[in-house]
């Protein structure tokens, strides 16, 4: 048998993401949503190990995507499509979904105030946290993004005359990211996953303010530029196998539309795919033991706990931009290519996204089945629901499935970019010099979030609870 060169780079991803994966021991997510659900767990080999052994399957999987040169092959991945034309079913989905969302909504408001006053119990805080955080998340990128159907605030903005005001271009997505670090802050240090009235409150003041955007502007430019929930689902959504169309609905391969032009044509859209990274770890940054000691410190320094948090926040973001644009200047140089910096972000930004499905999936897995079973409870009966709910146990297999969400974001994210370099630079070589910043930018991200879902968990210190 031919020993070819892409069986080797096969062998030498699979035994270094299984080394990776048995190296992690019993390591669980952290998760932000304090107050809900809570785990930890601990490695079971000397951490530097572990850590090289999630590098290296990056490193391992850029090496075999590098040995894929022909074009036609890479290009097949991402632009085979099978149409799936069912106007019909589309229309009544549309229908259905939407009188799910605004059910859902009234259902938080009436819920958050009259319903039980205690967040495990509270179906409008599972709704939230557990409904749409996690599992409608988890639906936007497993299989396809359901929100433009269900968002109520869309619909109720649709039904009211427009003022017809001119969006400003320059705006971008950047309000939507501002408006997601407020509600990133505001679910830190509010207590709403504990005071289900705290929260029916947030969302009524988010309904307000979002209505009203898409009544002062254009309807669709408001909920696709700067409404932060749709910017949300409409990227975690372009990871999904399932697109819409035109024509209705296409099947792709998963992660196939990452490599379109136009998932983030603005570099503000960028910004928002690194804000999705940059959460994710910072939610699991703050309940562990460095992140609760580096909340102390500053707060025994005698800065105000929220400000604390808040400067985390931003000041995380902003390395993480600065580290992304760093990569792009990186790359450009060592392509040597008149593409500007700013167009090599943009382009190369989609591949951001398969790291946040896969973030989110390690974080927000093993949540959303321990609190299932009270999560139905609350629906069936949210106002009197019982006092002790069931919550399921996760075995002690299931950090595998954390450590595997995590590495297969990194490893599609490689995929992605290796995609953008060939269709972007005509050389062979310029193409995978292009790959090596980036590469080497999801390496660290790789062993920086590997290292926080190793981590016990301490909850975050001085969260309302």
């Amino acid at each position: 048998m031919t020993d070819h060169p892409g069986i080797r780079g096969t062998g030498l991803v699979l035994g270094t993401l299984a080394l990776a994966v048995c190296a992690s021991g019993g390591a669980t997510a952290s998760n932000a949503v304090v107050g809900l659900s809570g785990s930890g767990g601990e490695i079971t080999v000397p951490t530097w190990l572990y850590l090289a052994s999630g590098g290296g399957v990056i490193g391992a999987m850029a090496l075999l995507s590098m040995l894929v040169t022909d074009r036609v092959v890479i290009e097949g991945y991402h632009d085979r499509t099978v149409d799936l034309p069912i106007d019909a079913l589309h229309r009544v989905g549309d229908a259905v979904l939407g009188i799910v969302g605004i059910a859902g909504l009234a259902f938080v408001l009436v819920v958050g105030v009259a319903g039980p006053q205690t967040g495990l119990v509270s179906g409008a805080v599972l709704l939230v946290f557990v409904g749409a955080r996690a599992v409608l998340t988890m639906v936007a990128y497993a299989v396809g993004n359901p929100w433009p159907a269900i968002n109520p605030w869309r619909r109720v903005a649709a039904a009211l005359p427009t003022l017809g005001r001119s969006y400003p271009r320059r705006a971008g997505h950047w309000p939507a990211v501002a408006a997601l670090l407020a509600l990133i802050w505001l679910e830190v240090v509010a207590p709403l996953s504990s005071s289900p009235r705290a929260l029916a409150a947030a969302v009524a003041g988010y309904s307000l303010v979002t209505v009203a955007g898409g009544v002062v502007f254009p309807t669709e430019t408001w909920f696709r530029r700067a409404d932060p929930l749709s910017v949300w689902f409409r990227c975690y959504g372009s990871v999904a196998p399932i697109q819409r169309t035109d024509d209705g609905l296409a099947l792709r391969a998963p992660g196939a539309r990452l490599g379109d032009d136009d998932v983030l044509a603005e570099l503000s859209g960028v910004a928002f795919a690194v804000l999705l990274v940059w959460e994710l770890t910072y939610s699991g940054f703050i309940v562990t033991p460095p992140g609760a000691r580096a909340v102390e410190a500053a707060v025994g320094l005698g800065l105000p706990a929220e400000l604390v948090y808040l400067l985390l926040l931003v000041g995380g973001f902003a390395a993480f931009w600065g580290a992304y644009w760093a990569a792009a200047g990186l790359t450009r140089r060592r392509a040597e290519t008149f593409l500007s910096r700013r167009y090599l972000a943009v382009r190369f930004g989609p591949a951001l996204l398969a790291i946040a499905a896969g973030y989110h999936l390690a974080h927000y897995a093993g949540f959303a089945i321990q609190l299932w079973p009270a999560f139905l409870d609350s629906l069936l009966m949210p106002l009197s629901p019982p006092a002790n709910p069931t919550r399921y146990a996760l075995p002690g297999w299931f950090g595998y499935v954390e450590i595997a969400g995590i590495l297969s974001g990194h490893v599609l994210a490689v995929w992605v970019a290796h995609t953008v370099s060939f269709e972007l630079f005509p050389g062979k070589l310029q193409a995978i010099r292009s790959e090596y910043p980036f590469v080497a930018l999801m390496i660290a991200f790789t062993v920086v979030s590997l290292l926080l879902v190793s981590l016990p968990e301490t909850g975050a210190p001085y969260v309302p609870s």
